[in-house]
């Protein structure tokens, strides 16, 4: 039976969405579509809930860019593999050639499909194989291995993201007829639950609507780090991270007794030096 290899597709255009899913589901039939993202947002909470070994990230879509969740996939303890889906003629192309990352343009074409995936297989293969080594040396169960993001394609971004973001707004929180204006430097975290996001700050704190994966696009992601999936934080009041067990990680912020949770997917953050 033929491991299954979960998949994300993100595209904000419906019709180049579906092409490239049933395209994948004919040549294809090891990969399990387990999300299609409508956009870069929703593509970067998909990977944080269902954990794809396998992502093709539409380079242009509206909050995060497919670059921009590329990069912030690179920053998780077990990447996935990413491929970028761009138009014909886009800026990136000829860097993609020159830095032999992993691409398909569209309309997506079977043959230069087809030629991805035998790459992508390769690599798996080989994966695998150093997995069942170190399996083998330490007799414990070893999971399948994940590449983590060639230095190839880390570098591109670098190169291909802006190198200045737009200055952070405001963050407005509505308290009765007031409107409060709370300065990104002066928030500590925020929280979200289903319906709403709560903003701790200097002052206190606010509960504003905007989900959290909103506010992404909007916020310096060198000043604001994801560290849960409800849970951004702001880098600059971080004093320590405590490792409670192997699998627990804990946060304390500068001027707050909360401890904040520190996901597994984001405790490469707090390597040490």
């Amino acid at each position: 039976m033929t491991t299954k290899i979960r998949t994300l597709i993100a595209d904000d255009e419906e019709g180049p969405r579906e092409q490239l899913r049933a395209a994948l589901a004919r040549l294809a039939p090891e990969i399990e579509i387990v999300a299609a993202s409508v956009n870069g947002c929703d593509a970067w909470d998909d990977c944080l809930e269902h954990e794809p070994q396998l992502c093709f990230l539409d380079i242009r879509m509206p909050g995060l860019s497919g670059l921009e969740v590329g990069q912030r996939l690179s920053q998780l303890a077990e990447p996935p593999q990413v491929v970028f889906v761009t138009a014909y003629g886009d800026h990136a192309l000829s860097a993609f050639e020159a830095g032999a990352v992993d691409y398909v343009m569209k309309p997506v074409e079977d043959a230069r499909l087809e030629q991805c995936l035998q790459r992508l297989r390769q690599r798996q293969a080989l994966n695998g194989t150093m997995a069942d080594e170190e399996g083998a040396d330490g007799g414990d169960t070893v999971r399948p291995a994940t590449a983590a993001m060639p230095a190839a394609t880390l570098e591109l971004l670098r190169q291909l993201l802006p190198s200045q973001r737009p200055s952070m707004r405001p963050i407005q929180a509505s308290q009765g007829r007031e409107i409060q204006l709370i300065a990104p430097d002066d928030i500590l975290f925020f929280q979200s639950d289903s319906r709403y996001t709560r903003v701790v700050h200097r002052d206190g704190e606010a509960w504003i609507r905007t989900a959290l994966k909103e506010l992404l696009g909007d916020l310096d992601p060198s000043v604001f780090w994801q560290v849960h999936r409800s849970v951004l934080v702001n880098s600059r009041f971080i004093t320590s991270a405590t490792r409670v067990d192997e699998n627990t990680m804990q946060l304390s912020l500068k001027g707050c007794a909360e401890k904040l949770p520190v996901s597994r997917q984001f405790q490469g953050l707090f390597k040490g030096q």
